[in-house]
């Protein structure tokens, strides 16, 4: 049946091609013959590999290998220098080719969902192109810090994986607007995701966290999903330490941050780049507004959400991180911070 779909393909020199669910262990090499072929599907088969013969489709775009059994990228895939979709869903891939991933420099979307994938590889910031990326249903330990370097990716799907953690790089993703990350293992989210002024959609739901960056009310999230994580309640907690001791660093530190803020530093403070490097990782206090160097008092504010950000459960409030940088902010009578209580 297969070959003679091909074989009316062929004479009718078709820019379509259908041979999906056709129990194929080898596809056909007469496909290599159809010069003006855009779409071909041959998902749910037995392929594990392709002929060289389809090196020739120069015209191919869209091309769907979900549901077979291929356990490596068929190296013929270097040659289709069109393909702006590519489907490889429910195969077996445990890792992806560099020399073919990085020959895909066309693609717009690429669906890898459903293998025995543990990494990808650093190539993958050759597609510049790419905006849809799926990786669900892998089992990825860490994302690659030169995906962040795809900045026309608008949507990212990460569910069901092994993640610990997102790339601080991340905020360089700058039209990104969907990131789904649920059922993983993330234990915070970094800083740099509040960044991404586009983010529409976050789902979060399922790992591992307790509490969300300082910035996320600076997104404009339109559906954010962060139901089955250990978040922070609210038990309020007394404190009788009223005064620290700061080090030198710390105190000239802050003096710098003051009268940097103040515009009325020495211009010299350029010609200090490591001071600069240091002075980079300062902090605001959630209370003062004050710049501060280190981490004196990490706190929590309890936010609802209910009238910015559209829920499809009832809504209740989420922890969002608060940094504060003396016992002396705390400890005013006109805030809502709670200091996180460690066990």
């Amino acid at each position: 049946m297969a070959d003679i779909l091909v074989l009316r393909a062929v004479r009718g020199n078709a820019r379509n091609l259908d041979l999906s669910g056709k129990k194929l262990k080898r596809a056909p090499k007469a496909v290599g013959r159809l010069q003006e072929l855009k779409r071909l599907q041959l998902r749910n088969n037995l392929l594990t590999e392709l002929p060289e013969e389809f090196q020739t489709l120069h015209k191919l775009t869209y091309l769907n290998l979900g549901n077979n059994s291929f356990e490596a990228l068929p190296e013929v895939l270097k040659n289709l220098k069109q393909l702006t979709k590519l489907h490889l869903f429910g195969n077996k891939l445990d890792k992806l080719s560099p020399s073919v991933i990085e020959s895909l420099e066309k693609l717009v979307f690429l669906n890898l969902n459903d293998n025995k994938l543990t990494t990808l590889p650093d190539e993958i910031n050759r597609l510049m192109g790419l905006q849809y990326l799926y990786v669900n249903t892998n089992q990825l330990e860490s994302i690659p810090h030169k995906l962040c370097l795809l900045q026309q990716l608008c949507e990212l799907h990460l569910a069901n994986n092994k993640l610990k953690s997102l790339p601080h790089d991340i905020g360089y993703l700058t039209n990104l607007k969907k990131l789904s990350v649920p059922r993983n293992q993330i234990q915070e989210l970094p800083e740099e995701l509040c960044i991404l002024r586009k983010l529409k959609v976050l789902d979060v739901a399922g790992n591992w966290l307790n509490i969300f960056p300082a910035g996320l009310m600076e997104l404009k999230l339109e559906e954010f999903y962060f139901e089955q994580n250990p978040l922070l309640e609210k038990n309020l907690v007394s404190s009788i330490q009223q005064n620290e001791v700061l080090t030198l660093q710390e105190i000239t530190a802050r003096y710098i941050l003051d009268e940097l803020t103040s515009n009325s530093f020495n211009s010299g403070f350029e010609y200090y780049p490591e001071l600069r490097k240091i002075l980079k990782n300062a902090s605001r206090c959630a209370v003062c507004q004050r710049s501060f160097l280190n981490t004196w008092l990490e706190c929590v504010k309890f936010v609802d959400l209910t009238q910015k950000i559209r829920m499809t459960r009832p809504a209740h409030v989420v922890p969002v991180r608060a940094l504060l940088c003396s016992y002396k902010c705390f400890n005013k009578s006109d805030h809502q911070y709670y200091a996180i209580a460690m066990p």
